[in-house]
């Protein structure tokens, strides 16, 4: 079953240009990573320094390979920096009955 991720980014004002050249290099690393179908960036349309992450993964095995990756050896160390705020990360599963 498929599972959607939203990771939900607010950066410093200041940083923003940065953080969207990270996000790049990070998001082409995510989107090739086993099991991502897909990834959208999504810029809050009332504050463009909240960024959203919409990830589609083939199955909870694949998020969680993916997590425990970025929790290791795949770790974002120039991200801490730039954010204004604590991440924040859903995760839900797609129903195709509704």
């Amino acid at each position: 079953m498929a599972v959607i991720a939203v990771l939900e980014l607010t950066f410093k004002p200041e940083t923003l240009d940065k953080a969207k050249e990270v996000m790049t290099r990070v998001l082409a690393e995510t989107r090739a990573f086993d099991g991502c179908v897909r990834v959208d960036a999504v810029v809050d349309a009332k504050d463009p320094n909240v960024l959203r992450f919409v990830e589609t993964w083939e199955s909870a095995e694949h998020d969680a390979a993916y997590r425990k990756f970025r929790a290791g050896e795949g770790a974002i160390t120039d991200l801490g920096p730039l954010l204004a705020g604590a991440p924040s990360l859903t995760l839900g599963t797609v129903d195709p009955a509704i």
